[in-house]
């Protein structure tokens, strides 16, 4: 049995430190409470990023709802309490799972290019890219595909009506909330874009006799517009998003600021359900989201390239797991920048990828006691092959039934424009397409030809919601935000949980690391790794630099007949069920 407790009492007794047991981990988020962030239940148990999110999801479930209505809930109410995060301007993946499946479904509604899309459409005549076209106003915008994805999984497994749902996020977003540090702390970072567009203005700003400022930490947000929106939504489903007055504020705002979008883009959006990507570790069936998400392939390149290691001998932060683990991850990313794209525009050798064999060639090329250099890492060679932000929620019952599901508009506040007289934060998302290739995004990931945009093409993407079950039984249900430090955040708690045997909340809790190939370093949790361990990596030749990584582990387990849920210490989201 593992030490479920003991993780929680060393985090109560040691919030201010950086350290238990025989690794570090981070203290509580200022102003929060351990026991919002882990909590044990029989019944079912949700995991998110707000608590009036988990608090609607509750609702559902006492409603007499299920899994998926708490989900759809969720999705809506966290659209209101995050929008530096997601929002139904934005999109999204959803995995779901229930007793008798042969697998998950995974749910598709990532953003879409418009048809007038095109590769050189954020380029000068010169070929350049044309700064910050991808990540601010209305050209950083695809096809919203949140509000359709939500609602076709909904119809399909949910309970409750789509009336009852939604109805707490209408409230939320008319009656207003305090804004809590996380929000007060991206409005600040983003308020200088956010004040070039009238609509976003009105909302997040307030009136003094300075003139209009930022809205600050306890002042309170209403988002009156956005309720009229949900509204449309309750009353006419999908058709009060895609169709009606709110398809025509959007694209009446579109050919007022030269974009792109149309009415027959709203109308064509489609969601996409797909087979998820499988692998096993260690008797543990693994299934997380396929292309265009680069996230599950990757989380199972990496599972598979530290399996036969037995990391779990050396510890959790020993300077050899780290060194292996990094290794394993430049290799994903090489991989990821020559390989992924949106599978239905391109060939993506998924079944190599996610193979024991090519795991085994990557293993055998990493030197036992040196780091690898970028130059050294090369993407894979096959024959005839097949934002800091975002948000994540996972919800669990005694059934069996799980969603693990992340939604984004990518960077805080996507591309910073609101839709006027709809409340509607347009997403950011044609930045995680490649500009040109070889150009990085937001998070420095390098684009491949395979990620160009191409007319009704979906971006690539690093998000990974993952299920692992065990007897075609869940075991654990998890994923995070935090653009392409998402799978490496993923697998790292996997390998805490699956092959260290740390409890849970300790699995999530520890510092973790990211290598991407590009730039040639080392990213370290802010708090870092103990100083002998760093001292080892360095002279293995790692350059190491400590930076706040973003990720928000929202996850929950099953352990002897009990649902344990742990929403990430270092932000301010909670767990909770019954």
């Amino acid at each position: 049995m593992r030490r479920i407790f003991v993780g929680l009492i060393a985090l109560i007794f040691t919030s201010c430190s950086t350290s238990f047991g025989p690794y570090r981990t981070v203290p509580m988020a200022p102003g929060e409470d351990v026991k919002e962030h882990v909590k044990t239940g029989k019944k079912y148990m949700i995991a998110t990023q707000g608590r009036y999110a988990t608090t609607a999801g509750k609702k559902m479930m006492e409603l007499g709802g299920n899994a998926m209505d708490a989900a759809a809930a969720v999705s809506f109410v966290i659209s209101v309490e995050r929008p530096q995060s997601t929002g139904i301007g934005g999109g999204g993946f959803l995995l779901y799972w229930q007793p008798g499946m042969d697998e998950p479904m995974a749910y598709d509604f990532r953003e879409k290019a418009p048809l007038l899309g095109h590769p050189k459409m954020f380029l000068d005549k010169k070929g350049n890219e044309i700064a910050r076209k991808s990540l601010d106003g209305i050209f950083a915008g695809g096809v919203p595909g949140l509000v359709a994805g939500v609602i076709e999984a909904h119809e399909k497994y949910g309970k409750l009506p789509l009336a009852t749902v939604i109805e707490p996020a209408i409230e939320l977003a008319d009656k207003g909330f305090p804004v809590y540090p996380e929000l007060a702390k991206a409005l600040k970072y983003k308020a200088d874009t956010l004040a070039k567009f009238p609509a976003s203005k009105k909302i997040f700003f307030k009136k003094t006799r300075k003139g209009y400022v930022v809205l600050e930490e306890g002042d309170t947000l209403f988002q009156k517009d956005l309720a009229k929106t949900l509204r449309a939504i309750q009353k006419n489903g999908r058709d009060g998003f895609y169709k009606g007055w709110v398809a025509k504020a959007i694209v009446d705002e579109e050919r007022k600021r030269g974009g792109l979008i149309r009415m027959n883009d709203l109308r064509r959006y489609n969601v996409k359900k797909r087979r998820p990507v499988s692998g096993t570790y260690k008797g543990h069936e693994i299934f997380s989201m396929s292309p265009p998400s680069s996230g599950g392939i990757h989380v199972i390149q990496i599972l598979n390239t530290l399996e036969p290691l037995n990391l779990g001998h050396y510890g959790i932060q020993d300077a050899r797991t780290i060194h292996y683990t990094a290794s394993a991850m430049q290799q994903a990313f090489a991989d990821r920048a020559r390989y992924l794209g949106d599978a239905d525009f391109v060939k993506v050798p998924i079944k190599e990828l996610i193979s024991k064999e090519y795991a085994a060639k990557i293993r055998a090329r990493i030197p036992k006691d040196r780091a690898l250099t970028k130059e050294e890492v090369m993407p894979g060679k096959f024959e005839g092959y097949e934002s800091p932000e975002t948000t994540h929620f996972t919800i669990m019952d005694a059934e069996g039934h799980v969603v693990s599901s992340t939604q984004t508009i990518n960077g805080y506040f996507g591309s910073s424009l609101v839709i006027p007289g709809t409340g509607i934060v347009l997403n950011n998302e044609m930045d995680d397409f490649a500009t040109k290739v070889g150009a990085k995004n937001l998070f420095g990931a390098v684009g491949g030809k395979n990620n160009l945009v191409e007319s009704e093409k979906r971006p690539l993407s690093s998000m990974s919601p993952t299920i692992v079950l065990k007897n075609k039984r869940p075991v654990m249900a998890l994923g995070t935000p935090s653009g392409t430090r998402i799978l490496t955040c993923v697998a790292q708690t996997l390998m805490n949980y699956l092959e260290h045997k740390e409890p849970l909340l300790n699995s999530v809790a520890a510092v973790r690391y990211h290598q991407q190939w590009y730039p040639d370093e080392l990213g370290v949790g802010e708090f870092g790794l103990k100083k002998e361990e760093e001292d080892k990596l360095r002279k293995m030749g790692y350059k190491i630099r400590h930076k706040n990584l973003g990720c928000r582990i929202q996850a929950i387990s099953v352990e002897d007949g009990k649902l344990i849920g742990v929403s990430d210490p270092r932000g301010q989201g909670m767990a909770d069920g019954e």
